[in-house]
């Protein structure tokens, strides 16, 4: 009993650690913005001093409907050296039409159904060579200065570089929370990671991989979360994962109760089906003594929100019953990560509205936890998201608060 007891302790430890974290992290970024001041990677001076060719793919599946802006904003970039790669999987390009040097439309002749393949069929078919490529969604868009400003990231040696997701559309409640999601995590997973010069966490798009590296990289599972196993490769084969905050990507938020159940359904199968490959991570870490990989294996172990809220909430009524001080321990500890996810989404949100739209959080864990039971959907096909937001660029720039 005295073993059981001391293993509760030690997984009570572990979560604790999860949800003081974020408190923590932003603290430590307030410290530094006050003595050390914003050191971008935009002022400093390149150690490869070469311009880098991108190219930008697109991956599509049976809509073509909001291709057309995203290559609209690819071509207004400020920067020159891009090919544009358009994967129309089983797709109906009759109306499709791009007039461009730079923009190769390819329509494979059956069906991919995978976005691996998608990349795939794209690399097969580049125009030139590319020294990184780009993974883009069909209802994307990219801030002008996205590749001028990612350039600068690969000329100081970074290999990968994940760049900075933004919300395209924030009119609904839902979009705003969905958005939110992303504004706490990018804190957590993404900023910090650099300011702290450890491995970022990537977003299935807007990764830009040294194309000889992402070569490297083979793929055992096509089923969802790609991107999981992509990460895990990653950190593994190079020393840092970069972050571009300065290289803005526009992703198409959710805009109902019922579509974000079903992302947070595929989310959730996502983390379990991915956990033995995350673990792998913290088997690598130990044989090679590896601090910094060690901690980007636990955090990725870490479970869903509302998982661990929810455990949170078991672990303070359980130590009522063994040791009361334990039980408000964990109450207080509930109220400071409350705290914490308010300050994040407060003060690190780039668009406007975030802030009001924390009243309908309880929306969210009511969506999240039916999402619960819904898994096993997840296990048997693709849980595909629906966009139909069609917007331009220029539209989104005005909501900029940079």
């Amino acid at each position: 009993m005295h073993g059981l007891y001391y293993v509760f302790l030690c997984v009570q430890l572990v979560l604790a650690v999860y949800l003081l974290l974020p408190l923590l992290l932003l603290i430590i970024h307030y410290v530094r913005k006050i003595f050390v001041g914003d050191r971008s990677i935009l002022n400093k001076e390149p150690l490869i001093k070469k311009d880098f060719s991108f190219a930008a793919i697109i991956t599509a599946h049976q809509d073509t409907r909001l291709i057309p802006p995203l290559v609209d904003s690819l071509l207004k970039q400020t920067y020159g050296l891009i090919n544009i790669y358009v994967v129309a999987d089983d797709c109906d390009i009759s109306n499709m039409n791009f007039d461009h040097p730079r923009v190769k439309l390819l329509r494979p002749e059956s069906p991919l159904n995978a976005k691996i393949r998608s990349i795939s069929h794209a690399m097969e078919n580049f125009s030139e060579p590319h020294d990184v490529i780009v993974i883009f969604d069909s209802d994307n868009l990219v801030h002008p200065r996205y590749f001028e400003n990612l350039n600068k990231y690969f000329q100081q040696g970074f290999r990968a570089v994940q760049t900075h997701m933004l919300s395209k559309n924030i009119g609904s409640k839902y979009a705003k929370l969905d958005s939110m999601g992303h504004i706490y995590n990018t804190f957590l997973e993404r900023e910090m990671r650099m300011e702290l010069n450890l491995s970022s966490c990537i977003l299935g798009l807007g990764i830009a991989i040294e194309t000889k590296l992402y070569k490297e990289i083979m793929y055992n599972n096509i089923l969802g979360g790609f991107d999981k196993k992509l990460q895990a490769d990653l950190v593994k084969a190079i020393p840092q994962l970069a972050f571009a905050r300065e290289s803005i990507v526009y992703d198409e938020k959710v805009e109902d109760g019922k579509t974000l159940e079903k992302q947070r359904t595929r989310w959730l199968f996502t983390y379990f089906n991915y956990f033995k490959v995350n673990w792998g991570i913290i088997k690598t870490a130990l044989k090679r003594l590896d601090g910094k990989l060690l901690y980007f294996g636990f955090i990725m172990l870490r479970p869903p929100l509302i998982i661990l809220v929810g455990l949170a909430f078991l672990f303070s009524l359980c130590n009522y019953f063994i040791n009361p001080l334990f039980s408000i321990i964990w109450l207080l500890i509930i109220l400071q990560f409350v705290l914490s996810f308010v300050l994040i989404i407060a003060t690190q949100s780039k668009q406007k509205g975030m802030t009001s739209a924390l009243l309908h959080v309880p929306l969210v864990l009511l969506r999240q936890s039916k999402a619960i039971f819904n898994m096993k959907k997840a296990a048997t096909g693709f849980l595909k998201t629906e966009h139909s937001k069609i917007v331009y660029i220029e539209e989104l720039l005005k909501d900029e608060l940079f």
